[in-house]
């Protein structure tokens, strides 16, 4: 009796997983997604990337400044509605930056053309004043971050950053963060003008917040990044900053060797 118990409970389990990874297909094939954002995935690998991380349905998850387009959003928002809350930590509407101005606007701009998609999103504001939550305390099971180390790097709030987030993950929650990867031996420039950033600063800078490093991961590597580019990861696709100097072979290398990373936040 007790064995059947045990293979009707393994049965439960494989059924629920399948589900949630058909949840996650769906809505990463979404007809709400465009031709061009679909074409990315080959580089950023979102169905892996959200199951290291351990994403479920029905989680309370933060998304750190996902930016005018909304690419990870558009994965998110229709996976985590039913069931779930999402939190888009954005810009702060009162920036002095235009560009933040700018991509705010365009993100709510984005969320109001689909609302049957994106009518749940909850926009939040993530500014190192601490003046304003990202999400309430302890109240996230997830808060992921896409590509945005060296931006708070290059702002010298990176250290704020990561303890805003501590603050709004639950005890035994995930911290996910993918980032431009420098190669382990680079000494690291702190403003990170390339955009990269070596693994060692970026677990260093969550470790000084009290995150605890579970694991890493390959999913987004990228060996033929050679990571020494004129205009630092935007000579890469899809900025190719360089314009029409060696665009082919930077569009061959592809997007930048990043890391993936997978924090918990101790009880």
């Amino acid at each position: 009796m007790h064995k059947k118990i045990t293979l009707l409970a393994l049965l439960a389990l494989s059924l629920n997983s399948f589900a949630e990874t058909n949840a996650l297909q769906k809505a990463i094939n979404g007809s709400h997604r465009s031709a061009e954002h679909k074409a990315r995935d080959i580089y950023r690998h979102p169905e892996e990337t959200l199951e290291f991380f351990e994403l479920q349905p029905n989680m309370t998850v933060v998304e750190i400044w996902p930016g005018g387009q909304a690419w990870y959003t558009e994965i998110l928002a229709p996976y985590l509605k039913d069931q779930g809350k999402l939190y888009a930590a954005h810009f702060d509407e009162n920036s002095s930056t235009p560009y933040f101005v700018k991509s705010l606007a365009q993100f709510k701009q984005k969320l109001a053309t689909n609302p049957e998609v994106y009518g749940q999103v909850i926009t939040t504001t993530l500014e190192t004043s601490g003046q304003l939550k990202i999400a309430p305390n302890n109240s996230a099971d997830r808060i992921l971050t896409f590509r945005n180390v060296h931006n708070w790097m290059k702002s010298g709030q990176a250290e704020k950053a990561f303890k805003i987030m501590y603050q709004a993950l639950k005890p035994s929650g995930i911290l996910g963060v993918v980032e431009h990867r420098n190669p382990a031996d680079t000494k690291q420039d702190l403003a990170a003008l390339s955009g990269y950033v070596t693994e060692a600063y970026v677990i260093q800078l969550a470790n000084q917040a009290g995150f605890k490093l579970v694991t890493t991961s390959q999913i987004n590597a990228n060996p033929k990044d050679t990571h020494t580019h004129p205009h630092g990861v935007w000579s890469l696709p899809p900025a190719l900053k360089g314009g029409e100097t060696n665009k082919t072979s930077f569009i061959a290398i592809g997007e930048s060797d990043r890391m993936t990373l997978k924090f918990i936040k101790p009880e």
